[in-house]
């Protein structure tokens, strides 16, 4: 019975695709695709909305915003880029998480078409997750891709935002993932965790990438580093205190992207940020929030390449 379940269940997405196929790319009416298809015009409807829920259609932009590709300039011009993607700003407070994903997406299709074996490394983050859900599948098992940080929270769980995995599951590619907690509880449990024949592996990797995509976070009450269990109150406290602005894997740093000697980052599983970034080290995220520490990250050559969106860099280039 659950074999036939699943028969059906695929059977609709077949259906689904065709008929999203036929109206997106082809052009058809629904009536045309309900003649195609052998199905009523009401289901040919259904089978389109079941195709967008389900994440079968993608949608991408090939026409440059003249404002955006200006401000992206004017942004690779101040903080030496090599890579900088503004998309169109919405009217809402929300961030555009949507937009900010196809962009990153396409960015790590890009590295991903290499015939050539290559290392991508992956942070973790929301964005970071939504931007992998849209990379298209493809079989690529000549590729690495290597997780930059721990992919556990404090009390043992598996973290909800860790993408190295999902990434290969699309792609093909090799996993290599780091089995640690975010924070470890002293620093005599970090050194043992990084004495690990697999956490070598995963560090020799890191200083192979072709390139590098990560989320930052903003440091302060309601941060996700704070929401999300990753870090306690005292922690956040003490990171306030000594005037951290932003996070990237964990890692804190001040308003001029200068890393902070405190606790909480002497306990940190993850390799530490290469400083200024050589390879292409590429940040995602927007909203008011985080663009403080977008623009300290730039600032202090924490990262190499930005996306994000109008709105969040007209703040960024304001505070510069």
């Amino acid at each position: 019975m659950a074999g036939r379940d699943n028969s059906t269940s695929n059977r609709k997405l077949d259906l689904a695709a065709r008929a999203a196929w036929l109206y997106y790319i082809r052009g058809r009416t629904q009536d045309e695709i309900a003649t195609e298809l052998n199905v009523s015009r009401q289901n040919a409807q259904r089978l389109i909305a079941l195709a967008t829920s389900e994440g079968l259609i993608k949608f991408r932009m090939d026409y440059p915003i003249t404002e955006c590709v200006e401000m992206a300039e004017r942004l690779k011009d101040r903080f030496g880029l090599v890579f900088c993607d503004i998309i169109p700003g919405e009217r809402r407070d929300e961030a555009p998480v949507a937009g900010i994903a196809i962009s990153a997406a396409e960015r790590i299709e890009s590295y991903l078409s290499s015939k050539a074996p290559a290392v991508l490394a992956l942070g973790t983050g929301r964005t970071l997750r939504a931007a992998v859900a849209q990379v298209s599948s493809m079989e690529r098992p000549q590729h690495k891709i290597v997780s930059l940080v721990g992919n556990l929270t404090r009390d043992g769980r598996a973290s909800p935002y860790d993408v190295a995995m999902r990434l290969c599951d699309r792609t093909g590619a090799q996993c290599y993932p780091l089995p640690t907690p975010v924070v470890a509880d002293d620093i005599e449990q970090r050194k043992l965790l990084q004495s690990q024949r697999w956490y070598k592996t995963v560090s020799s990797l890191v200083l192979q990438v072709k390139a590098s995509f990560m989320g930052i976070g903003e440091i302060g009450w309601g941060s996700p580093l704070h929401v999300d269990g990753f870090i306690t109150d005292q922690e956040l406290a003490d990171l306030v205190s000594s005037h951290a602005v932003g996070e990237m894997l964990g890692w804190a740093f001040d308003q001029d992207g200068v890393l902070l000697s405190t606790a909480f980052n002497e306990r940190l599983t993850a390799p530490p940020l290469i400083v200024p970034a050589e390879r292409p080290t590429i940040i995602m995220g927007a909203g008011a929030a985080k663009a403080p520490a977008i623009r300290a990250a730039l600032r202090g050559r924490l990262a190499n390449g930005l996306i994000t969106d109008e709105t969040t860099a007209v703040r960024v280039l304001e505070l510069d």
